[in-house]
């Protein structure tokens, strides 16, 4: 089962997060044949880190719950909130983190965030959802992308996005646009800055 992570920082937390950077580390290696991607997300001018998002392959709630309660960050008290839930990778190519060239477009992070009761519209729409990618050329910019789900996978509670794109202003033209949003099927949308590590 893939679990979907997002945790969010404090904004006094460098400090305590710079002192705990090799536990992590330590921590994060144990993890290393589960992880599908991980990151952390930064300010849009990429002078501080705003929180860390993980994707893994874990056996159930029960792991993941452990992930986020083990993971020293977490102890250390840095984040004001965080957030998982299950989810799904709709790209299947396996992507070489370590060759992604920071020097290139930056990537973003997307999360958006479903409003209630939208698992049947959002199946209505899925086919058009697909081909919006595809037709428009965004297929081939994604690490990751896939619907975010409730624990049971009953009910699809929102989506989640790894793109690479020119600016922000290029995510607002492709969120503008895209199917799921135009049809109103998010609460709210989370825009972040991504690098992979």
């Amino acid at each position: 089962m893939k679990y979907f992570f997002y945790f969010w920082d404090k904004s006094n937390s460098a400090k305590i997060r710079h002192s705990n950077d090799k536990k992590h580390l330590k921590f994060i290696e144990t993890y290393k044949n589960n992880f599908v991607v991980k990151g952390t997300t930064l300010s849009h001018d990429r002078k501080m880190i705003t929180g860390n998002m993980y994707m893994l392959d874990l056996p159930d709630t029960k792991t993941a719950l452990i992930f986020v309660k083990e993971n020293p960050y977490v102890k250390s008290g840095i984040f004001s909130k965080t957030f998982f839930t299950r989810c799904q990778n709709a790209i299947q190519e396996k992507i070489c983190l370590s060759k992604l060239d920071k020097n290139e477009d930056p990537y973003f992070l997307i999360i958006g965030h479903a409003k209630p009761g939208m698992t049947e519209v959002r199946k209505n729409l899925l086919e058009n959802h697909r081909k919006y990618f595809i037709e428009r050329g965004y297929q081939n910019k994604f690490i990751v992308r896939g619907p975010l789900w409730s624990p049971n996978k009953e009910e699809w509670v929102g989506s989640e996005f790894i793109i690479k794109l020119k600016d922000r202003k290029s995510v607002d033209t492709f969120l503008s646009e895209e199917p799921y949003t135009q049809t109103g099927l998010y609460e709210r949308l989370e825009i972040h800055r991504w690098q992979s590590g």
